[in-house]
């Protein structure tokens, strides 16, 4: 879809879903509140984006779905978490048990599962287990071959909709080898199992998505047929980690939408709040506050576009930008909803206040991106891992494929190719288009600023080159340093959490190069105020911080000019993002 397409489709939605702040709306916050409160799965939500076919913009268009575009349901998803993670959540659970058939499913498994999913069927994603957590290869379910199929023993837990589900897709051992083709993916359909063979575990009372069903189940020599097994058996790790590679880049949806509604609730509070004689909003140190978390916000946003994009445009790549970003967005927006903690003060704690009640619980449910799907140092590691050969590319050349892969990224009024999440990589061999191109971004930085007919905005854009060649720099210095750690240390390198802190590092200039890339590329498809030199250099600001945590390259005229733009989009109720959807922002006088 194009962007105004896009923006129509998701306009449509927020059309359906109401005025949040109106407790007669069909999905307004009053009702999420009481789910959260009473800790009851949301049957109702999620039955009423269900009759909006939202479910079906993540089913492949080919096997009776609407999904063209990753991003479409990506976004449309994201809309849901603005208001409630939970339901979004409970929803995206569903696409991703999903993801093992699409990858590898038979084209009757295919159109089986999604005919299941369009007529309501809920799907759950049985990977973890309770004494193993991420390490999935020491997980203990069994699956024994007999004739016609296999026995199923074990059990898995923390499962979200475990109980709820229809179906659950379980990683089980078919081989004692003891290497990686040891394990296959089944899909349990609970209604064609015997009464009482799938013991549902208690659900667990948790911090955040209060009203999920986070759950498991217990088997003992279930049977299941032979067309229950998931692609070939033995393929069980390669479809885990591909699934994963989806999950880790979308669920980043659920964290961009609860801080956009976490800073829309601050924002109203500052511009309307006076204290000691002047609006909160025009006190020096509540601006930069609310500079950088708007700034951070446009950071998460660009990188986790391109991720999700590049799931079409370039899954050669899929185990670098879903780890980049799976590590970087969580963590940075926790940090953000910490500095909007701060702002909104006292009325974050006011949990039955029909207007900030809702801020808590945001703060609470985008949590679940540290830890869900791959927590975010399992990630990091597979950053670090591959650290090495990541660098040494980095260094260049550019290859025509690259430019076009980036293109294709970034540019999000390009056409993307069909989604095809069979292509998606293990490993990348070194390969890192976004962060290949910096080099490139700062030429077109230059260009933008020579061209650009505002005096202020020549001026910003010119800064922000200097920035972002900065980070070209930066990159080198990452190469001594892990050469210099492998010398030191040898195999044992990999181990070092030196070697984790540079990880951490290179994550931060690629969701930086993803911001020029976004503003460069993409500047034709943007509507105002995008894209803007002052809150560029402000995104740059914030990645350099990671190298230099005391040395800020913005001033006050570039702060003013950024909460100008977030006031404008504030006013105006539109996304705090790049894709400017018209949202049902608010209705109530606080």
């Amino acid at each position: 879809m194009t962007v105004k397409e896009q923006v129509a489709v998701a306009e449509e939605l927020e059309r359906h879903l109401g005025d949040p702040h109106d407790p007669a709306s069909p999905m307004s916050f009053a009702k999420v509140l009481d789910h959260d409160e009473r800790e009851e799965f949301p049957h109702e939500l999620v039955g009423l984006l269900q009759r909006w076919n939202l479910h079906e913009y993540c089913l492949p268009s080919a096997f009776g779905g609407r999904a063209g575009d990753v991003e479409v349901g990506f976004n449309l998803l994201r809309l849901v978490a603005r208001r409630d993670p939970t339901t979004a959540t409970a929803l995206m659970l569903t696409n991703l048990a999903f993801m093992p058939a699409w990858i590898a499913g038979t084209d009757e498994q295919k159109r089986y599962f999604v005919e299941a999913i369009k007529r309501g069927t809920r799907m759950a994603w049985g990977l973890s287990e309770r004494d193993h957590g991420s390490d999935v290869l020491s997980n203990e379910m069994r699956a024994e071959r007999v004739e016609g199929g296999y026995l199923l023993t074990g059990e898995k837990w923390l499962i979200g909709n475990a109980t709820v589900a229809d179906v659950v897709s379980v990683q089980a051992r078919t081989n004692e080898r003891g290497g990686p083709g040891d394990w296959s993916i089944f899909a349990v359909e609970k209604r064609h199992c015997p009464a009482g063979s799938v013991v549902h575990l208690p659900n667990e009372r948790i911090h955040g998505l209060r009203a999920l069903d986070m759950s498991g189940i217990r088997l003992d020599r279930l049977f299941v047929p032979e067309s229950a097994l998931l692609g070939r058996e033995g393929q069980g790790l390669e479809l885990a980690l591909k699934s994963g590679q989806v999950a880790r880049t979308t669920i980043n949806g659920m964290g961009l939408g609860a801080v956009d509604t976490a800073l829309r609730v601050t924002m109203d509070f500052v511009t309307e709040r006076v204290i000691f004689g002047q609006r909160v909003i025009d006190v020096p140190y509540t601006r930069r506050q609310l500079a950088e978390s708007f700034a951070d916000l446009v950071v998460a946003d660009a990188a986790t576009t391109g991720a999700v994009r590049g799931l079409q445009a370039n899954p050669g790549q899929a185990s670098v930008y879903s780890s980049v970003v799976k590590y970087h967005v969580p963590t940075s927006l926790e940090r953000t909803l910490a500095q909007l903690s701060v702002v909104l003060g006292a009325r974050l704690y006011l949990r039955a206040h029909p207007h900030y009640g809702i801020y808590q619980k945001m703060l609470r449910d985008a949590l679940v991106a540290i830890f869900a799907d791959g927590n975010t140092v399992v990630n990091l590691k597979n950053i670090a891992l591959q650290l090495d050969g990541l660098l040494r590319t980095a260094a260049g050349p550019v290859t025509p494929e690259a430019e076009a892969r980036v293109q294709a990224q970034y540019d999000l009024d390009a056409p993307l190719p069909e989604w095809r999440p069979c292509d998606q990589q293990l490993f990348s061999r070194g390969g890192d288009d976004t962060v290949l191109l910096l080099p490139d971004g700062v030429r077109r930085l230059r260009a933008m600023a020579a061209a650009h007919a505002d005096e202020r905005q020549r001026h910003w854009l010119s800064r922000a080159a200097d920035v972002a060649a900065s980070l070209v720099v930066e990159l080198g210095r990452l190469r001594e340093e892990v050469t210099r750690l492998r010398e030191t240390h040898g195999k044992g390198y990999a181990g070092t959490a030196e070697l984790f802190r540079l990880a951490e590092q290179y994550c931060a200039v690629h969701a930086a190069a993803a911001a020029v890339h976004l503003f460069t590329r993409s500047k034709d498809a943007l509507a105002e105020p995008f894209p803007d030199g002052a809150l560029l250099l402000m995104c740059l600001e914030r990645a350099t911080r990671h190298f230099h945590p005391a040395r800020p390259v913005t001033d006050q005229e570039v702060v003013d000019r950024v909460v100008e733009i977030l006031r404008g989009l504030h006013s105006d109720r539109l996304l705090f993002s790049f894709w400017q959807f018209r949202l049902s922002a608010s209705g109530e006088r606080r």
